[in-house]
């Protein structure tokens, strides 16, 4: 992609930069108003069958994923024009998202800034290893690896450490208002519990809230897993990185069915998003229908994207994503060679 065409695909895509007040609001009511009513439903089920709390709990989920993506465009300024309104309304959603607004936004925007960059990993993204990294690694950091990237652990596992342990601690380095944020979210998601177990019993708290926190944290890591891991996507070391092809080539276009589409706020056109972060969720679908090159840019299915599951490190001579049996045999011959060297 010639620089002029990446400068005039920004262009193209600007105009869709504007937050709409009345839509912005609308989204709130059609987001917020359904979950806390499938959570008072889901806890009335309670005397009926815990059968039927889960089934209410996982339409809840859903919710509050979409809940996260109203959060998620707090963060980025483009829910409203207000960046005070952002902040505000960033702190309320984070709340009950369990994510502090301005640590996770500062995260995030890292990850905007250096997503599919080699030499810039570690902030706000997936581990990755390359092949050549992983070949080099000690036995240990392998494993820490393939435990890292098994399934269970970063769908199961993973949200109960990243939105319960990780999100309540500052990061290095935070400064006043980032910290303060991250102690008046813990606050409020304390005093929230608290209220709920007070009222309604803990042990109804955690047969209503378990489900709806678990799975809806499993799809988020799903969604941003997916969403960057898929066979062609774009990885190149930092002097060779270009942000719109980082944007359009290293970002999905996950075509979902349009319930999942509207659940989880848009975010499938992934490659809209970190072209220009300012475009709201409710504009995504816009922009990309209107964007004749974004039309061009790597899709995959629910079905297709199961595929993801398989690719576990990035094979940087071939330009693509691979498994671990794909090295299987390189790794023989490494462990050979290196006994070879010790004799």
């Amino acid at each position: 992609m010639m620089e002029h065409n990446q400068k005039n695909l920004r262009k193209q895509v600007a105009p869709y930069e504007k937050s709409n007040l009345r839509a912005s609001i609308w989204q709130i009511i059609n987001t917020l108003l359904p979950f806390f009513l499938l959570w008072i439903l889901a806890y009335q089920s309670l005397t009926i069958s815990y059968i039927l709390t889960l089934g209410i709990s996982i339409l809840a989920s859903g919710f509050l994923v979409r809940t996260f993506i109203i959060f998620h465009d707090c963060c980025h300024h483009s829910f409203f024009k207000n960046r005070k309104a952002n902040t505000i309304l960033g702190t309320i959603t984070g709340i009950l998202t369990v994510f502090p607004y301005h640590q996770w936004q500062h995260d995030h925007s890292v990850h905007h800034a250096t997503s599919s960059n080699l030499d810039k990993r570690g902030t706000g993204d997936i581990w990755v290893l390359t092949v050549e990294e992983y070949l080099a690694a000690s036995t240990w950091e392998r494993l820490k690896y393939r435990l890292y990237r098994n399934p269970l652990v970063m769908f199961g596992l993973g949200p109960i450490y990243v939105f319960l342990l990780k999100n309540r601690f500052n990061r290095k380095g935070a400064r006043f208002n980032e910290r303060m944020n991250t102690y008046i979210t813990n606050t409020g998601i304390a005093a929230l519990i608290a209220v709920l177990c007070f009222t309604l019993g803990w042990e109804q708290f955690l047969l209503v809230q378990g489900p709806i926190f678990l799975l809806s944290g499993s799809l988020g890591i799903w969604l941003f897993y997916v969403q960057h891991t898929f066979e062609d996507s774009y990885f190149e070391e930092d002097k060779h990185w270009e942000y719109v092809k980082a944007a359009v080539e290293g970002s999905s276009f996950y075509k979902l069915p349009k319930v999942l589409q509207w659940l989880t706020g848009n975010i499938g056109y992934h490659h809209v998003h970190h072209l220009s972060p300012r475009v709201p969720n409710y504009k995504l679908e816009e922009a990309h229908n209107n964007t004749l090159p974004l039309q061009n840019v790597p899709t995959i299915t629910l079905a297709t994207s199961l595929s993801s599951l398989k690719f576990r490190l990035f094979d940087e001579q071939n330009k693509k994503f691979v498994g671990f049996k794909e090295i299987k045999v390189l790794v023989k011959e490494q462990k050979k060679f290196l006994r070879a060297e010790k004799v």
